[in-house]
């Protein structure tokens, strides 16, 4: 029997290596994964560590030099952080610093085939975000802003949600840049600012998203003020002429608490079958790369394509509740962020995962051109075949799928408003085992917004 021929398992050997090498990159969520576990253990002291060593400064008071690559969604992940240890102001400096350095991911067609285009990684680059996620950081930072009492912020932080709203509508078409927490607060905020027409505006934006029955009396106080009425708010008022009854004076003030528990999803590197994946990609891809994909499928040369998925949301097994003066009160107008998330990422998948079947046909052409050159160079069709496996592999390790995503929104958001006389109140809070009890002191027609936001 004749001895093997050395080569060949030198050559598995390396191929080998090739492999475990693509296989070793490590996505976005894969890196974030240790702040997530703090989180579900609620150790979010732990959690704020971790995030700023990954910003690389020394404490949660300092920002980065500079705001490239991953830094702005890093600043949204630690602001959140930072508002679940109500550390209000240093929140709002990360979700503002965020804001003005990220954009809103363009999902059209066009943009699809540009993003195909490129052969590398979709996790490189400044990072974009849904629609949704751009709304959450005005509504999240009013929320900051109100629990300070300090109505000037909330209100820029309204007029940017506003103008952020009308250009997903225009971009997005109508009704797709609502998201009923944030005109919610923006119509109380108006309200407290004494500005019955924007407050009815704003409530009115609410109502259209969703029911809440904590808006009915306040919209009633607000139309002895104004005049302004659309067929929602006249509805709601039970009016036929236009008028309204005058409502009884009070000295009686105002108590918003907001409560925000659980996370929305994180997303995952997974593989489909590139059967499945061109399905849910034909419509953003060209009809040659739908035939490329296929034929290279047909070969046998390709039979998964790495893509993000969405995994599963992270919800607590008790209802918040709230109680002042150890009376229980009602929470109303629930925000299921992680459903928004899920409608965000199902409007997605189709363009991310035309582009990952672009990038996977450009990692076998490459592989092909450059085995094609080595084998011409050395005249060992073996040698040519390794160095087509290892420009492919190359390019797969590098071609680590974009799980990035706000991790730290809570994936639900309650919302409690009362109505107290002037004095010192008791207002006690809780969500996912966690409490939160605080001695408040109302002014005669003045308001106090309190906030628990529990991301475990």
């Amino acid at each position: 029997m004749s001895a093997p021929h050395p080569r060949p398992a030198k050559w598995s050997a390396l191929a080998g290596a090739v492999l475990a090498f693509a296989l070793g990159c490590a996505s976005h969520s894969d890196h974030t994964k240790p702040i997530r576990t703090a989180l579900d253990a609620g150790r979010p002291q732990e959690a704020l560590k971790l995030l700023n060593e990954a910003l690389d400064v020394k404490s949660a008071d300092k920002l980065p030099e500079k705001i490239k690559g991953d830094t702005a969604l890093l600043l949204l992940d630690r602001a959140m952080v930072l508002q679940t240890l109500e550390q209000y102001p240093l929140s709002s400096r990360d979700l503002e610093t965020s804001d003005k350095n990220i954009e809103i991911l363009d999902l059209s067609r066009n943009a699809a085939h540009d993003i195909g285009k490129y052969i590398y990684s979709d996790d490189v680059g400044p990072y974009k975000a849904p629609p949704y996620e751009k709304l959450m950081i005005n509504t999240m930072n009013m929320v900051n802003y109100l629990v300070r009492g300090d109505l000037n912020g909330a209100r820029i932080e309204a007029r940017r949600l506003a103008v952020m709203q009308q250009f997903i509508e225009r971009s997005e078409g109508k009704g797709r840049g609502l998201l009923g927490l944030g005109s919610y607060l923006a119509g109380f905020t108006f309200e407290k600012s004494g500005n019955a027409d924007e407050a009815l505006r704003y409530y009115d934006e609410a109502l259209a998203y969703a029911n809440y029955p904590s808006l009915a009396e306040p919209i009633r106080r607000l139309a002895t003020l104004s005049s302004y009425r659309t067929p929602r708010l006249r509805e709601l008022l039970g009016e036929s002429d236009g008028k309204t009854d005058a409502s009884t004076a009070t000295d009686d003030a105002e108590l918003l608490v907001i409560i925000g528990y659980g996370r929305v999803p994180a997303k995952i590197a997974k593989r489909v079958p590139i059967g499945l994946a061109l399905t849910y990609a034909s419509f953003f891809m060209s009809p040659a790369d739908v035939t490329q994909a296929n034929r290279l499928a047909a070969q046998g040369l390709v039979t998964w394509v790495n893509y993000p998925e969405l995994g599963e949301p992270r919800l607590g097994r008790v209802e918040p509740r709230l109680f002042v003066d150890q009376g229980p009160q009602q929470l109303d107008g629930v925000l299921a962020v992680d459903v928004e998330a899920r409608r965000a990422w199902d409007d997605a998948k189709g363009a991310v995962m035309a582009a990952a079947i672009s990038r996977m046909i450009a990692r076998v052409v490459a592989g092909y051109a450059a085995g094609a050159a080595a084998k011409g160079a050395s005249k060992d069709e073996g040698i040519g075949m390794l160095v087509a496996l290892a420009t492919q592999a190359t390019l797969t390790a590098v071609d680590t799928p974009d799980t990035r995503s706000w991790e730290t929104l809570p994936a639900r958001i309650a919302i409690g408003r009362v109505r107290l006389p002037p004095g010192a109140h008791t207002v006690s809070m809780s969500a996912n085992g966690a409490q939160s009890q605080k001695k408040l002191t109302l002014a005669a027609n003045g308001f106090a917004a309190t906030a628990l936001t529990v991301l475990r």
